[in-house]
């Protein structure tokens, strides 16, 4: 939706980060699904090294065992997820892809292999392969909550609410779904009722940074400037929550949306910033190049 790797850990005080990357998906940057639920890396990334230095060595001694031992399902999965660290999802994909072979009736490691594939900007195969990963009896609600990320990028946005809607039956109040779902409404310009389900994501305890930085960004599209950057600095400093927003509201101002807001009134307000949304979106979509949470 906006996702993605919407704010990066490693780098945020970059002011372009939130608008743009937000703009292209669930999900996230070049990255889309890289901070969505669902994702390879999302789930228990904590065990991952944070500093790069020792995140790449981390990848290397796993890629030594994992080429002592390719066969091994722990092994594969854990060198693919510091590869997916390490933003290598072509590389990442080629080992899930070896593994689903070895495996094909393994429905964890199909839902693995396809997420890989979406992180990797493959949404067609990803799609597709994420259909097979679990079964109606058996659903599986991270699954779910990825295969609405790639609907969401393909523009099937009714869809992809579909499939968050089923996610949170099985996992309610998730807030990461929440989120995924409060940043679909928005990318079908429907801002108000963005603002609320985001607002729902954010006051659940396990809501993150990613999360309330979506909130932000939807509460700056529609001109909730001072809002915005007030959810911002839960996590980001003074000074970057203040960037961020103003980074927003440059989208705005070159797009003449926010002129016009000021020009009209209160009773247009709405219906501005709606337009607002959709020419960040399609400008973020045309400065970003998708490489891949």
């Amino acid at each position: 939706m906006f996702p993605p790797r919407f704010v990066e850990t490693r780098r945020l005080g970059a002011p372009s980060a939130l608008a743009i990357c937000a703009l292209l998906a669930l999900g996230g940057c070049s990255q889309p699904l890289s901070d969505v639920t669902g994702s390879i890396g999302a789930s228990r990334r904590a065990e991952l090294p944070t500093d790069e230095a020792q995140l790449r060595r981390y990848a290397e001694e796993w890629g030594r065992r994992y080429d002592a031992d390719p066969k091994n399902k722990s092994v594969a999965l854990t060198y693919a997820k510091a590869l997916h660290a390490l933003d290598r999802n072509a590389q990442a994909v080629a080992v899930l892809q070896g593994l689903a072979i070895r495996y094909p009736e393994d429905l964890s490691i199909l839902g693995a292999y396809g997420k890989s594939l979406a992180d990797a900007g493959r949404l067609r195969e990803a799609a597709d392969v994420l259909s097979r990963s679990h079964t109606p009896e058996r659903p599986d609600w991270s699954v779910l909550s990825a295969q609405g990320s790639i609907a969401d990028q393909l523009g099937n946005h009714e869809e992809a609410r579909e499939y968050y809607q089923t996610a949170l039956k099985i996992k309610p109040d998730d807030p990461k779904v929440l989120s995924n779902l409060g940043l679909s409404y928005a990318l079908s310009k429907q801002l108000p009722q963005a603002e609320n389900t985001l607002m729902l994501a954010a006051s659940q305890p396990a809501a993150d940074m990613r999360v309330r930085q979506n909130l932000a960004l939807v509460l700056a599209l529609q001109g909730k400037f001072d809002e915005a950057e007030k959810w911002s600095r839960y996590d980001l400093s003074p000074i970057d929550a203040a960037a961020n927003v103003a980074s927003i509201r440059q989208m705005i101002a070159q797009s003449n949306s926010w002129r016009e807001i000021q020009s009209f009134g209160a009773r247009d307000k709405q219906k501005i910033s709606e337009k607002a949304t959709q020419r960040a979106k399609l400008g973020a979509l045309t400065s970003s190049a998708p490489s891949p949470e």
